[in-house]
């Protein structure tokens, strides 16, 4: 009986010290991980991230600097900052109201920027334009992403004019991506001599080849067959249009490529 008594006690200890051996071999310190910050974009302003990628900003929702009417000097009446956004009050028409960033050309370029559009109100955003005296308006030489209420104009469109085409040459896919009228829509357009994009809300709606053979036959059959200078230029200013519609425009930022 007494030596079963001291066998118990043994076995105790020693499972004991086994417990205790298991702790110190499997216990583990707790390591506090801080994720990285993340800056958090700010309207009409570069993160750092975006100036350390070359772009540079067009507009500070505080001014038009280096902003001026087509074929102008100045601003264009219709066409104000209010709320920290630039706004087109749709004072324009086919001639006449559209405004050019005059400070800087661009030929292979990324432009982002965000817009709205009044209900049934049609407008656009250009790039290449040629700014003389000899054209009336920038859509003679310029090619034209097209802004409009899809949903809302007043006429049936064709696919051509439609949101997000590459006005009067290349038709859009927008399936899924068009908003109401007033809702903000994000526009990007990704151009080089090789290859141009135009997105939508995120969604590509149009892929061409600049100055190819189709994009020549495109624009000697269509639209442009009366415009010869129209597309020629391979740089010039961006341009946004006033056509007759109160339109919206904020965090408008272009990189060189």
């Amino acid at each position: 009986m007494k030596k079963r008594t001291l066998s118990i006690f043994a076995l105790v200890a020693i499972m004991a010290a086994c417990d205790s051996g298991k702790k110190e071999t499997t216990s583990e310190e707790t390591v506090e991980v801080t994720a990285p910050e993340v800056e958090t974009p700010k309207e009409n302003s570069l993160t750092s991230e975006e100036k350390a990628e070359g772009w540079q900003l067009l507009f500070d929702g505080k001014s038009a600097e280096g902003w001026r009417g087509y074929n102008q000097d100045v601003l264009p009446e219709g066409w104000i900052i209010e709320d920290g956004l630039f706004v087109a009050l749709g004072k324009g028409g086919d001639i006449g109201g559209d405004v050019v960033y005059g400070t800087e050309e661009f030929g292979e370029f990324e432009l982002k920027l965000e817009w709205k559009i009044a209900e049934g109100g049609n407008s656009g955003i250009f790039y290449h334009v040629v700014d003389e005296d000899t054209h009336e308006a920038p859509y003679y030489t310029a090619p034209e992403y097209q802004v409009i209420d899809q949903i809302g104009f007043p006429q049936k469109l064709e696919m051509w004019q439609s949101i997000g085409a590459d006005y009067g040459m290349y038709t859009p896919d927008f399936e899924g991506a068009v908003k109401p009228a007033g809702e903000w829509n994000t526009t990007r357009i990704v151009f080089t001599e090789d290859n141009a994009e135009y997105y939508l809300n995120g969604k590509k709606t149009v892929s061409f080849d600049p100055w190819s053979e189709d994009w020549e036959k495109r624009k000697t059959e269509g639209k442009w067959k009366d415009y010869p200078d129209y597309g020629v230029a391979k740089t010039g200013y961006i341009g946004l249009q006033d056509h007759g519609a109160k339109t919206w425009y904020k965090n408008i930022k272009i990189r060189k490529l």
